[in-house]
């Protein structure tokens, strides 16, 4: 965003002030990074009780065609095929150096396909898919909903005061379901590691839900400050930092979301390039690191072998409220990925020692059915 260009506002912007939270600018907007709790209680509470976050400046598309699971495997990975309607499956768009151009989730539901796609990227996503996607599919932005997440092991019993139906739901699924009397997308996913939702409402009625939801005693509002050291606790990638153009999928450690078949299809942006990388490793690795002692490592923190030699850098870094200790995660050479492996951190010009751990740092708890 230029200098003379002003900050977009969500549909929760002035319930975020007067609930007192913090505004920064973020991916465009003006959001709020913490309430008066501050980062540790909303971290906690979350982990605790049900955290909630207003997410709505996501990009939400809907793509229609006579095959849009089909037509949408051109642009990235995924077995969107595989999916019945009401799954829902986390998948990125891919350069055809096998670089990762944003990572998204896809739900396929009866007819068409309904996408969430970062904030940052969203305009150079929706310009890939009416390319890539012209002549068998249409393309719609929906600029007229919300987005938020309600996270955290009470958030099931929460969300079921208003309809029941979400408690059966498993983790990635999707349904239209009245909440508050609105008709809402409510998918059982989210992105703290906590079980969870995410409710697509129209912007309209966003303000009234969220007071509602927040009127229930387990429910507080979450920034975006808390909303990253969660996700940094339970291992998931942050676009732009764990996860950009240079970064393959392969380097980044998410395979598991390459079914079988799309590497077999091989017909995808960069299958080469990635599919070289399974055969071969590749030189560099997403790791988990334990920083020793409590200061943080932060992001661009270089990462030395015992050597001296710098090898990496962290792409994540922070004090993890749940862990009481510094956690990070960064690129290493491939020969130092093991967990357990000693490490040094150069921080403020001083070699610290670290090691490479085991990820997610905390458990994630999603609900995965009975």
């Amino acid at each position: 965003m230029g200098d003379n260009q002003q900050a977009l506002r969500t549909a929760l912007y002035d319930l975020h002030v007067e609930l007192g939270g913090k505004m920064v600018p973020f991916a465009g907007y003006d959001m709020p990074v913490q309430y008066p709790d501050g980062i540790m209680k909303e971290h906690l509470h979350t982990r605790d009780a049900a955290g909630l976050f207003d997410v709505s400046h996501m990009g939400q598309v809907v793509i229609k065609g006579d095959d849009p699971a089909k037509s949408i495997e051109k642009l990235l990975p995924g077995d969107i095929q595989g999916l019945e309607a009401g799954q829902m499956r986390y998948s990125f768009l891919t350069n055809v150096r096998g670089g990762i151009m944003d990572d998204l989730i896809v739900t396929r539901r009866e007819n068409d396909l309904f996408v969430v796609v970062n904030a940052a990227c969203k305009e150079q996503d929706i310009e890939i898919f009416k390319t890539g996607l012209a002549g068998e599919a249409t393309v719609e932005v929906l600029e007229d909903r919300s987005l938020v997440a309600l996270q955290g092991p009470k958030a099931a019993d929460v969300l079921a005061r208003f309809n029941d139906a979400v408690t059966t739901m498993p983790f990635m699924t999707y349904r239209e379901l009245d909440i508050a009397g609105v008709a809402c997308f409510v998918t059982r996913s989210g992105y703290t590691g906590e079980d969870g939702y995410e409710i697509s409402m129209p912007s309209s009625e966003a303000e009234m839900i969220c007071r509602k939801l927040l009127a229930e005693d387990e429910v507080a509002p979450i920034g975006l400050g808390a909303r990253d050291s969660l996700r940094l606790e339970a291992g998931l990638c942050l676009y732009g930092h764990d996860l950009t153009q240079e970064t393959t999928p392969v380097m980044g450690t998410l395979l598991w979301a390459i079914a079988k078949r799309r590497r077999e299809e091989a017909n995808f942006p960069g299958a080469d390039v990635i599919l070289k990388q399974i055969a071969e490793k590749p030189a560099m690795k997403r790791v988990g690191i334990l920083p020793e002692g409590r200061a943080p490592a932060r992001e661009h923190t270089e990462i030395a072998d015992m050597d001296g030699n710098i090898v990496g850098e962290i792409t994540s870094g922070g004090f993890g409220p749940t862990m009481q200790a510094p956690v990070a995660m960064g690129y290493v050479p491939l020969e130092l990925s093991a967990v357990g492996t000693d490490i040094q951190l150069m921080v403020r010009g001083k070699a610290r020692p670290a090691k490479v751990a085991k990820m997610p740092f905390v458990e994630q708890r999603y609900y995965r059915g009975e």
